[in-house]
This record gives C-alpha cells, structure tokens and sequence, in this order.
C-alpha cells in the first residue's frame, strides 16, 4: 500500500521560509519513480510546483517558485523535501506530495498522492 505523508505546513510572514517534508511508503521499485510537489489555492486548480528523480536527483521547478523553492530527497529516508524561501501571500495553498513518472509536472502522470498541507502566507 503507497503512503504519502506531508508534513511541515504552516503560518509563516511574507519572506519567511518553510520546509516540506513528505515520507514516502510502499512504492515498488522507488528509485524509477520521479516524486512532486503540487499546490492547490482556494478557488483555484492545482498546479504543478517542482520534482525530483530519485534515481539520480534531476530536478524541475515552476517558473513561480524557481530560484526560491529547493526540492531534494533524502534515500536512505525515503523522504523528499521542499524548502521555501522568500515566501509570498500568493504561495498560499494545500501542498501535495505526488509519486510518478513525469519530471515536467503532468499531474496525470502521478499515480500517488498524500492527503496535503496547510501552507499560509500572511503579508
């Protein structure tokens, strides 16, 4: 059984930063696997935010976040992170970690998604 878990969401002041973490379990054969994070604002749909590939670490980033977000992944954990920085209101949302094949953000291409979390920027 695939389990994804966040964890780290929070209330953080415009410029502050975060960190996501997101335990991964039950994923056969995990290092063919490309790991993402999503987001999902009120009234709004989801929208691709950064990957990683576990086998070899390449990684893909919005043009929203790039240079402020870092993905990485920690094998021996089984664990992907999102640090954010610089953050801003408009990155308020739901963050979800999702298990797939797609390292250029197609939400159809991930198969496994974690319930989410809070993340909220006050300016």
């Amino acid at each position: 059984q695939v389990q994804l878990v966040e964890s780290g969401g929070g209330l953080v002041q415009a410029g502050g930063s975060l960190r996501l973490s997101c335990a991964a379990s039950g994923l056969p054969f995990i290092s063919s696997y490309v790991m993402g994070w999503f987001r999902q604002a009120p009234g709004k749909e989801r929208e691709f935010v950064a990957a990683i590939r576990w086998r070899g670490g390449s990684t893909y980033y919005a043009d929203s976040v790039k240079g402020r977000f870092t993905i990485s992944r920690d094998n021996a954990k089984n664990t992907v992170y999102l640090r954010m920085d610089s953050l801003k209101p408009e990155d308020t949302a739901v963050y979800y970690c999702a298990a797939g094949s797609n390292l250029y953000g197609n939400a159809a291409d991930f198969s496994s998604w974690g319930q989410g979390t809070q993340v909220t920027v006050s300016s």
